[in-house]
């Protein structure tokens, strides 16, 4: 995927949950009775405007397409004539301000409910959580874990997927808990395993947690067949052919596709001689791997994919799917879960406990954005939801500036009976802006030293 694709995807997917949230706050404005002035995905110049509805409200898309607004009549911003005083934001009940302020948010919550529970009903292709050997030394070779173990359920939880699985470990890690595995084995004989989390240091709990944990997927042995080449690839570069099976690799043996990962991960931007066999001639072609780097591990990769066989993918693979309440359940839950957890790293971060690299700023967005468009529709939506509620979190934050902010002003309001002095308004924003910039800059500063190391 090129950079404008990247781009682009980035926009679309900011688009969309900047119109969810504005919307929020836009419609419950309407039903407050609030005349809505502009509803802008983006900010600066307008590039296309509307205007729509009695009030005639101006619908605009701006040049710079990070965030949006809606603006709202109220007579601290210009005069408001005598016919309108009462549909004036600010003539507003507190009670009113708030639920129009928390409405923006709220949406974010919703549209993620909704994208789920659609997903939850279509039904998911997901990995069965049936574990491969653990690393020795690591803690699940410690818990007693063997390849081929199935996980039927964590603390009495039923555990289906492989995703359930690594979301319940992600949970444990991150609250130091101790784990109890009810698993199933090869031989088909249930087992009780204890993975004790509870000296787990908070700063690793990252995207390869299960893989220091010790518990990884099991893959059965594939041949190495390849059947699809990426464009551009070093596979492509080195000659390479969907149907091709790599016999050697120099002068050792593969057996497995695993064989012939391990072997290009080790080697990268080394000349390989790969002897294959292509129909009923054997030969040999020289591939020189890419070299990669994700999360300070480099590794070589030459663009080659193996398609797992149908009858080898029903011992991996399950098709989950639920009725709507059901569905709407679990998307309720799966909402709720990743909000908490969401709130516990920030907090973690607050007082040191987890690092500061792990908050990503645009660029890893517009990049995971763009993977998850290429990778189908049904990633893409998830990665939707995944945003709509960090943003609904973040927003809620009690941070000037943010919705939460005004949240939290309305909230004193509430108590004492009158509206916070300007004075403390102007020196919430003041530290409120001071603040953003800071997480901001820790965000694009992780976005850049990710991309200048490669």
């Amino acid at each position: 995927m090129t950079f404008l694709q990247y781009v682009l995807w980035f926009i679309v997917a900011l688009g969309v949950l900047i119109v969810v949230h504005e919307y929020g706050h836009y419609l419950v404005a309407r039903l407050c009775n609030v005349k809505v002035l502009r509803f802008s995905v983006g900010f600066g110049k307008a590039l296309v405007t509307w205007r729509l509805g009695r009030d005639k409200t101006e619908w605009v898309i701006a040049a710079i397409p990070f965030g949006g607004y809606v603006k709202m009549l109220d007579e601290r911003e210009g005069p408001v004539e005598p016919a309108d005083l009462e549909r004036s934001f600010n003539r507003q009940s507190v009670e009113r301000r708030f639920l129009i302020v928390a409405a923006g948010p709220v949406f974010n919550f919703i549209f993620a409910i909704a994208v789920y529970a659609g997903l939850f009903m279509y039904g998911l292709p997901e990995a069965r959580p049936v574990l491969s050997a653990p690393a020795a030394g690591t803690r699940a070779h410690t818990a007693g874990f063997e390849a081929g173990d199935t996980v039927r359920a964590i603390n009495s939880e039923a555990i289906q997927t492989w995703q359930d699985l690594r979301w319940r470990v992600l949970q444990g890690a991150l609250q130091r808990e101790s784990l109890r595995f009810e698993v199933v084995d090869a031989r088909g004989g249930v087992s009780m395993h204890v993975l004790d989390l509870r000296s787990y240091p908070s700063e690793e709990v990252e995207s390869d947690t299960m893989e220091r944990i010790g518990l990884r997927l099991f893959r059965p042995p594939f041949e190495p067949v390849i059947s699809e080449i990426q464009k551009g690839s070093a596979a492509e570069r080195g000659g390479l052919q969907p149907g091709d099976k790599v016999l050697r690799i120099g002068n050792e043996s593969i057996a497995t596709w695993e064989d012939l990962v391990r072997k290009i991960k080790a080697n990268h931007g080394k000349p390989l001689q790969l002897e294959i066999q292509r129909g009923e001639v054997t030969t040999v072609v020289t591939v020189v791997p890419d070299t990669k780097t994700e999360k300070g591990r480099t590794f070589g990769r030459i663009g080659a994919l193996s398609r797992v066989p149908a009858m080898k993918g029903d011992r991996i693979v399950v098709h989950v799917s639920y009725g709507p309440w059901q569905a709407l359940g679990k998307a309720l839950a799966k909402t709720w879960d990743i909000s908490i957890f969401s709130l516990k790293m920030l907090g973690k971060m607050l007082i040191g406990e987890v690092s500061w690299k792990h908050l990503s700023g645009p660029v890893t967005i517009a990049e995971y954005a763009g993977q998850s468009a290429q990778m189908g529709w049904i990633p893409f939506c998830m990665f939707l939801a995944l945003i709509s509620i960090s943003l609904g979190v973040l927003n809620l934050l009690p941070i000037p500036l943010l919705d939460g902010g005004h949240l939290m002003y309305y909230a004193v309001e509430i108590v004492k009976g009158s509206p916070v002095s300007e004075r403390a308004m102007d020196l919430g924003q003041r530290a409120g802006l001071a603040l953003l910039l800071v997480i901001m800059a820790f965000a694009l500063y992780n976005d850049l030293n990710r991309v200048l190391s490669g």
